[in-house]
């Protein structure tokens, strides 16, 4: 059966290149594939009521077709495919991104170390919208169809003004493609007025020219440019250029979610809460409005690594944290703040509401029940909140954390909620 967990189709008649595609993708995107050895096979993956497939690595001579039909096969079906194979062939490279393949890919360990870094772009290719900038409207279509062709969303923009435009517009767009000569603006300009609210590690912008040498290649990258490209640019290396910008954006997306996120649970660090909290409590400050800000504990959090190991520990906690995250509203925060310990926030929440949201928290967490091996595994968690705004967003988790202490010392598995 094919899910939405397995997006990529790989189709190759070599197990150990199969295996090897399958452990990297796994690694690097954390998604499954699924595998067809043959033309025949990968006809009735694609048929299949429930496929869905977002990329496509395809053998370009399997057992079944031996010159190159399983690339029609792909194409005919909307699949991004991804070719594998064993020549490293200038005209028959070409002739394949020609014929509309997203990439080409020589069959050895570099190139498909290579592959799974590429699915991972093109899986997530359509959150990154690209912005094309060129008064040429022909232009503007040619180089739209290129980058269709390799699995991203296009919008297009006849000036530097209209270009400006669409940014403000459009919060998706991740990157921007632009001309340099163009009447109302041109890219330079524009570019000075992006970079006025969107920074690198934002939107990634490549400039083009048909003409100018070291110096205009210097003037865009110190007006702002990513990279630089002249229009003579081959296929190939627009597509690189194109996906070496987007990763750098990813990895900067990647390395600031992970400073401010818990690496086990996902939700918001210490860090990140304090951050986020001090606003909601200037806000709260501002309008007169309720804030409530509570401190989560699990009891006996001890035993259960004693008793269960380590992992049934980490078990509990994920389980706590999602039922946090269930039970906070949009408007809301929560976060692990260290350990078995999480922090909550409400903003415009009034005691009675306070109250019956940490009072059902409590009892969800008490109803959980996780299969560790030789028995069920329970747990509850302590509760301590406050609504009095205080000095602050310390002074608030403060007076949490005191009642949270009051509620460990009167027994446990409870809520302890002052003003």
């Amino acid at each position: 059966m094919i899910s939405r967990q397995t997006p990529v189709l790989i189709i190759d008649d070599s197990p150990s290149v199969t295996e090897l595609l399958q452990d990297g993708i796994r690694q690097v995107c954390k998604v499954e594939c699924a595998i067809a050895a043959t033309l025949a096979d990968a006809g009735r993956l694609i048929e299949a009521p429930d496929a869905d497939f977002s990329v496509a690595i395809a053998d370009l001579n399997l057992p079944d077709a031996r010159d190159g039909e399983v690339i029609d096969r792909v194409m005919r079906a909307g699949i991004p495919s991804i070719v594998l194979t064993g020549s490293d062939n200038p005209k028959l490279r070409q002739s394949l991104l020609d014929r509309g393949v997203s990439d080409y890919v020589v069959k050895d360990r570099v190139g498909i170390d290579y592959v799974s870094r590429q699915v991972r772009r093109m899986l997530r290719a359509g959150d990154h919208r690209i912005l094309v900038v060129d008064d040429s409207r022909s232009y503007r279509e040619y180089l739209s169809g290129l980058l269709v062709q390799h699995g991203y969303r296009v919008i297009q923009a006849a000036d530097g003004a209209a270009g400006l435009a669409a940014l403000e517009q459009d919060e998706s767009i991740r990157m921007v493609i632009t001309d340099y000569h163009m009447p109302r603006m041109d890219g330079l300009a524009m570019i000075a007025a992006m970079r006025r609210f969107s920074s690198f590690e934002q939107l990634a912008i490549i400039a083009l020219s048909q003409s100018g040498g070291p110096e205009l290649l210097a003037r865009f990258l110190k007006g702002g440019a990513s990279d630089f490209l002249h229009k003579s640019f081959s296929t190939e290396e627009l597509f690189c250029r194109v996906d070496q910008n987007i990763d750098m954006l990813l990895s900067l997306a990647e390395a600031h979610h992970a400073s401010n996120h818990d690496y086990l649970t996902g939700l918001p660090n210490r860090r990140d809460f304090m951050i986020r909290a001090g606003r909601a409590h200037s806000a709260a400050l501002a309008d007169s409005s309720a804030l409530l800000i509570a401190m989560l504990d699990a009891d006996y959090f001890k035993k259960i690594n004693d008793r269960c190991g380590h992992h049934a520990g980490d078990m509990a906690l994920l389980a706590m944290a999602e039922t946090i995250r269930q039970a906070v509203p949009k408007e809301g925060l929560c976060a692990r703040m260290g350990g078995e310990e999480f922090a909550l926030l409400i903003p415009r929440c009034g005691r009675a509401d306070a109250a019956e949201v940490l009072e059902e928290l409590r009892l969800a967490i008490e109803q959980i029940v996780l299969e560790t091996g030789d028995q069920p595994l329970r747990f509850t968690v302590s509760i301590g909140a406050t609504l009095t705004p205080g000095k602050g967003v310390e002074d608030m988790l403060d007076r949490a954390d005191a009642a949270l202490y009051r509620a460990k010392a009167d027994g446990r598995n409870r809520v302890v909620l002052v003003d």
